[in-house]
Order: structure tokens, then C-alpha cells, then sequence
């Protein structure tokens, strides 16, 4: 990582400026972006940039970015106690029709069933 682009994440207070870099770097920021999903990770402490980025890469390109999903996904679970970002995960990752492959996805899916368990608990 360059000494600009450290700079640039140390500056990030909430996730929004390393998120702007990664949107308006996608195509040439694959040596870096781990460190750029890391700091995202470190610095939201809502969730809000976690699940927005895990949003963005699943549209990019969900095979190549999988690894860094799974990551903010998990991020973002544990930060939203509030639940005001895990619901627009569940259409944004497993699509529009996810309702329909519940029983599906939480057999295969540890992040779909964990934000599922918490937007709807059963017992209640």
C-alpha cells in the first residue's frame, strides 16, 4: 500500500471515505483491497459501510469478491443490533425471491441464516 492510500484509510472516521476509494477504484485496486475491506471492517462501527460495500462487490462480481462478502456480511451482523442495514442484505445478496429458498439458504448459508434468526426470531 501506497503512503496516499494510507492516508486516505487512516482519514476514515465511519467507512464512507474508504468505501468512496474502493467505488471509484474498483478496476485497479485488487492489490490493495484487502486492506481497503479491512479498514472499512475496523472504522464502521454500524454496519452501515460494511453491508453498503458487501452490497456494491456482490453487484461487481459475486464469485470474485465472495471471500470479502462473507467478511463485511459478518462485520455487519455483529455492528447492526439495530437492524437498520441486515434487511437490505437479504434482498441485495440472495435477491429479490430469497423468501422463497428460506429452508435453502439457511442450510447453506451461515450468514443468511444468523442475519434471518435476527430479523425473525421464531417463539415471538
Amino acid at each position: 500500500m501506497n503512503s496516499d492510500l494510507k492516508k486516505i484509510l487512516d482519514s476514515d472516521t465511519d467507512g464512507l471515505v474508504s468505501y468512496e476509494y474502493l467505488a471509484n477504484h474498483i478496476d485497479s485496486c485488487q492489490d490493495v483491497i484487502n486492506d481497503i475491506i479491512e479498514n472499512i471492517i475496523r472504522v464502521d462501527k454500524t454496519g452501515q459501510f460494511d453491508a453498503s460495500t458487501a452490497r456494491y462487490l456482490n453487484a461487481i462480481d459475486k464469485e470474485t469478491f465472495a471471500e470479502y462478502i462473507s467478511r463485511l456480511i459478518a462485520a455487519a451482523i455483529e455492528k447492526d443490533r439495530e437492524h437498520r442495514y441486515l434487511g437490505d442484505l437479504l434482498q441485495g445478496i440472495w435477491g429479490e425471491d430469497y423468501a422463497k429458498h428460506v429452508d435453502e439458504l439457511n442450510a447453506k448459508d451461515d450468514n443468511f441464516r444468523r442475519i434471518y434468526k435476527r430479523l425473525f426470531p421464531k417463539g415471538f
